[in-house]
């Protein structure tokens, strides 16, 4: 036997080629901007089903410096377990960002929904570097208040509307 392993590492983990879906990463996930006008309420009420479904598999459901719109009561009526959800209060917009980043890629949470003003190219970019490497659905709600022309273009308010006209902002979590 010796001889048929050569210079071979002798451990069994390392002989076996495991791709990355199988210890929890998952491919594809994508980082939704919705831009709102009623500081999330609207868009948070159409995606509280499919928090529910997600808090049944015992992950967290992070929810990053949510504004005062009753989003407890929103979750409590669709039937979201709320000892699944995770409240972060942010400084500021860089801590904002750092605390999605960090629950994205985390493999403990199933969605992150972050509000902020708005974000700039640098932000957006660095949000797609993360996606790359997301264990979890994000959400990013913005204030159209903030998005007077500032960075989108109208590409993006269709790719944004595209993303909304999906049966499931969370196909890719399982």
């Amino acid at each position: 036997m010796n001889k048929l392993l050569g210079v071979s590492p002798r451990h069994p983990g390392l002989w076996q080629d495991i791709p990355s879906t199988s210890m929890g990463a998952s491919s594809g996930n994508e980082i939704t901007t919705m831009v709102t006008e009623t500081q999330g309420r609207d868009e948070f009420t159409q995606i509280s089903a499919q928090l529910s479904q997600l808090s049944q598999q015992g992950r967290w459901i992070v929810l990053i410096s949510p504004p005062n719109i009753g989003y407890k009561q929103m979750l409590a009526a669709a039937g979201v377990r709320m000892d699944r959800i995770l409240l972060v209060h942010a400084k500021d917009e860089v801590e904002t960002l750092w605390a999605m980043e960090k629950a994205l890629t985390s493999g403990t949470s199933s969605a992150v929904i972050t509000w902020t003003n708005s974000l700039d190219a640098r932000d957006t970019r660095r949000l797609q570097l993360v996606a790359k490497s997301a264990r979890a659905a994000g959400i990013v709600i913005e204030s159209a208040s903030e998005n007077t022309n500032a960075h989108l273009t109208t590409s993006t308010m269709n790719m944004q509307d595209s993303a909304l006209s999906q049966t499931t902002l969370f196909a890719a979590v399982h």
